[in-house]
């Protein structure tokens, strides 16, 4: 049994665990949220891709906010197996989205990241009739699919070889002017930007509230430990708010 099936299958209980259908886009935000997991967006240099950290209970990553959206969403799921997959594991910086053979963790983490965002059935079920045969998947279609699950155009290559329905170095044109050719076909740009600057996820602003409003913590700290999350309470207004 090979080592890739094994990460497939892995990838697949995975989301089945966290209430995720075979044929549905992860809204990953959502998932960090669930599974209590903190993830800082920051500009990092374009080498790296981010890193995660786990201690005890505490899991966290790091994502590289200069990435594109496409490449960070990669990178959550790269760390997410450094984070509940991997055994032993600690901390470590990533370079995701390389599938370099030579770092058998890194190359795990993003084979399971590709499995995790693109399960074989949900990419198929996107694919028309003719295009099923190898070699004959379009343009339009690759867009569609990174756009359906939110993918860097790299990863969307890699998953349609390991179906087993490219092969890669035929398709290696369409990882230029990325961008540009989803817009052509219609598609809004976002998703190749950088963003998420700055972006914390996580609920801990709810445990330090709950520490203050136990008085565990004084306000001071408590603005603190806010800051510290890039959120400043002093400014923020209390009374009615009109939508």
């Amino acid at each position: 049994m090979s080592v890739n099936y094994i990460l497939q299958n892995t990838a697949a209980k995975f989301r089945a665990q966290n209430g995720i259908g075979p044929c549905d886009p992860i809204i990953l935000k959502s998932l960090l949220l669930k599974l209590g997991v903190m993830a800082m967006f920051k500009p990092l240099s374009d080498k790296f891709s981010g890193m995660a950290i786990k201690n005890g209970g505490f899991k966290c990553m790091l994502i590289n906010s200069n990435h594109r959206v496409s490449k960070q969403n990669f990178t959550i799921a790269h760390e997410l197996y450094h984070l509940f997959i991997q055994t032993d594991f600690t901390s470590e910086v990533s370079s995701a989205g390389k599938f370099d053979k030579t770092d058998k963790n890194e190359y795990s983490a993003d084979c399971f990241a590709a499995y995790l965002l693109m399960p074989e059935e949900g990419v198929i079920s996107l694919i028309p009739e003719a295009e099923l045969t190898k070699n004959k998947i379009t343009l339009a279609t690759i867009v569609k699919i990174e756009q359906y699950f939110a993918c860097s155009r790299a990863s969307v290559l890699f998953r349609l070889s390991e179906i087993g329905l490219i092969e890669f170095k035929k398709y290696t044109s369409m990882l230029e002017n990325v961008k540009q050719t989803a817009i052509m076909l219609g598609y809004d740009g976002d998703l190749y930007n950088p963003g998420n600057h700055n972006l914390v996820i996580s609920n801990y602003g709810e445990k330090a509230k709950a520490l203050f409003d136990r008085e565990v913590i004084s306000e001071s700290h408590f603005i603190s430990l806010m800051g510290d999350i890039g959120v400043d309470i002093t400014n923020i207004t209390t009374g009615h708010e009109h939508e």
